[in-house]
């Protein structure tokens, strides 16, 4: 039977400190404008869940809908630009 204390060095081998890279948070930044179009979206929906839409509501969930689907869209022609580019923009 082999003991695990040998293996221990290879699991903790890099330290993880719990904090995000520069990398990480470049893309969190490059993707906010979506995630916020999304929570807006969320919201919209979650006003009703327990009762019927009203007019103001599905107009509310179109918009949201619409702001997400702009948000993605800008995203796609970003990243695009840059692969498009070779990544120096």
């Amino acid at each position: 039977m082999k003991s695990i204390a040998a293996l221990q060095a290879v699991v903790t081998a890099t330290p993880f400190d719990g904090e995000p890279s520069d990398a990480e948070l470049d893309a969190i930044e490059t993707e906010m404008p979506l995630i916020l179009a999304d929570v807006v979206l969320l919201d919209a929906q979650i006003m009703t869940i327990d009762r019927a839409p009203s007019e103001l509501d599905e107009r509310r969930i179109r918009r949201a809908r619409r702001r997400v689907l702009a948000a993605r869209r800008e995203l796609a022609n970003r990243s695009a630009v840059v692969s498009l580019s070779g990544g120096a923009a």
